[in-house]
């Protein structure tokens, strides 16, 4: 089969720090090539020069046998190469077609050629079997929608290669499977796919061939069918990683977050549809949800990012529905956020202000109403140690970090500040193997420690293997509550299709 990119010998530098070295990486058309390796291995860097974002230091780049070198991403696409980003790039008040298209669209006579430009698009989705409304407004459009309109944007400037980053992050099951299948059929086709990815058991079912890193070096090439999960984990992290979570009986107190008749957005379509939930001292409670639904507006307006129509909450019998978001903080609540970049955390800072927000007024971080910044730094190594965050040190910008890394960040200070109360929204959103291994602990070390979490994500497997109850939540409603011992991931996301719902009281106790 045909090489249709290869990496030779890349190296990258960053002064003293060397990100990636000496990487060999060969992608042939026709096959689906995973490229793992915890978070900081060089993964998003290595794309990056492959894509013409970033410029090697050293080695070659080759594309179909022949050097090439990238100036920027439009040459890479130019040259036929894709990239599907995990934060998607697209114009959420335009249609479909006019998102595809853009840049590249037919005219006649200096106008856009509209009707031609639509039927292209509809000849695309159609040769790849990926249907959609050319003319729907992509801003309302379910997240797998979004992620097709990404593929045909790709696909219409004639990529042969495909870089997809994290796609599956945000989907539900049911979409998670259908755009594997694509992969596959776009492979099958002819096209080589780079899948890069932390979900072992996606690259188990759709990939042909699997390179991993660790700290920016190769250390594993395998054809897929001739290696297992076991051996993949062991690469990319240089130890055995538990998959077992033992889970000991919940042992619940006191009500510890009461939400009653919540509301969020206009009374004509809200966007937090009058929910009610109780979360106990001890227990984490889950929700699920195809991204869109509500989630986040409801994380918002428990822990006051966020306005509410109507309702109440309490902390530990504590109304706080009145209460700023700093008052809401030192009454009791914690949050971990689903925007770590501009909510979670404040990128042009270094580590130790970032792990000391919310918390700069308290000892030992400040003395006598003025901060402490070696107290930080100490603090900023301590928890950057028990999180294993690759960053420079203390002082270091977060804006450097990679997602990954700057996750594990913030979920480390949320779970130091101590709060009887935490707000968990997709606490492993792009966090590698064994730092969700370690996030997994850690919560159910909270729960243990009779914390009341309320755990909002995306990764069924996350919600069945932490959840003591689950309650799925459908365009501003739940749907369902099951028990995490009597369901699996096919049921829930038959009620996060939409289905009718099941099973709940009417305070979601």
């Amino acid at each position: 089969m045909q090489c249709a990119l290869q990496a030779v010998g890349i190296n990258k530098k960053y002064g003293a720090l060397v990100v990636n070295k000496d990487i060999n990486l060969d992608i042939i058309a026709g096959e689906v090539h995973a490229v793992m390796g915890e978070n900081g291995a060089g993964k998003s860097t290595l794309m990056g020069m492959l894509f013409g974002l970033i410029k090697p230091t050293g080695g070659t780049i080759k594309l179909k046998g022949k050097d090439v070198s990238f100036s920027s991403p439009l040459d890479a696409i130019a040259a036929g190469i894709g990239m599907v980003h995990q934060s998607f790039k697209l114009f959420m008040s335009l249609t479909v077609w006019e998102n595809i298209t853009f840049g590249s669209e037919p005219t006649s006579m200096g106008l856009i050629a509209r009707r031609q430009a639509r039927q292209r698009v509809l000849e695309l989705a159609r040769q790849h079997n990926l249907p959609i409304d050319p003319d729907a407004t992509v801003g309302k459009l379910p997240i797998g929608m979004q992620q097709r309109v990404e593929i045909l944007k790709a696909l219409y400037r004639n990529a042969d290669i495909l870089i997809l980053d994290e796609p599956t992050a945000v989907l539900s099951p049911s979409e998670r499977d259908g755009l594997l299948a694509t992969m596959r059929s776009l492979a099958d086709n002819g096209k080589a796919l780079v899948f890069v990815t932390h979900k072992l058991n996606e690259v188990m079912t759709v990939c042909d061939r699997v390179t991993v890193l660790r700290k920016g070096v190769v250390t594993e090439r395998s054809l897929v069918r001739e290696t297992t999960a076991d051996e993949i984990v062991t690469a990319m992290t240089g130890r055995e990683v538990s998959k077992h979570l033992d889970r000991p009986s919940a042992n619940l107190g006191d009500d510890a977050l009461v939400v009653e008749g919540l509301t969020v957005g206009p009374s004509s379509k809200p966007l937090v549809d009058g929910l009610s939930l109780t979360v106990r001292s001890g227990e984490i409670v889950g929700i699920a949800g195809v991204a869109g639904n509500g989630q986040t507006e409801l994380a918002n307006a428990i822990t006051g990012i966020g306005e509410m129509a109507s309702g109440r909450i309490r902390i530990n019998g504590t109304d706080i529905t009145a209460l700023s978001v700093k008052q809401r903080r030192l009454t009791g609540l914690s949050f971990i956020p689903e925007d770590r970049h501009d909510v979670g955390s404040v990128w042009n800072m270094g580590a130790d202000i970032n792990v000391g927000m919310g918390s700069l007024e308290k000892a030992p971080q400040s003395r006598r109403g003025i901060v402490d910044r070696a107290a930080l730094r100490e603090k900023a190594k301590r928890l950057i140690s028990a999180f294993s965050v690759a960053i420079a040190g203390p002082t270091t910008k977060v804006g450097n970090l990679s997602g990954g890394n700057l996750q594990k960040l913030i979920v480390a200070r949320e779970l130091d500040y101590g709060s009887p109360v935490l707000v968990v929204e997709q606490p492993t959103r792009g966090v590698d193997v064994g730092a969700i291994e370690y996030i997994h602990r850690v919560l159910l070390d909270e729960r243990t420690n009779g914390k009341a979490i309320l755990l909002i994500s995306s990764e069924l497997p996350e919600i069945l293997a932490l959840s003591d109850r689950i309650l799925v939540m459908y365009e501003g409603k739940f749907v369902a509550e099951l028990d995490p011992r009597r369901t699996d991931e096919r049921e829930i996301g038959f009620y996060m299709a939409g289905a009718k719902e099941k099973g709940r009281s009417e305070n979601a106790r």
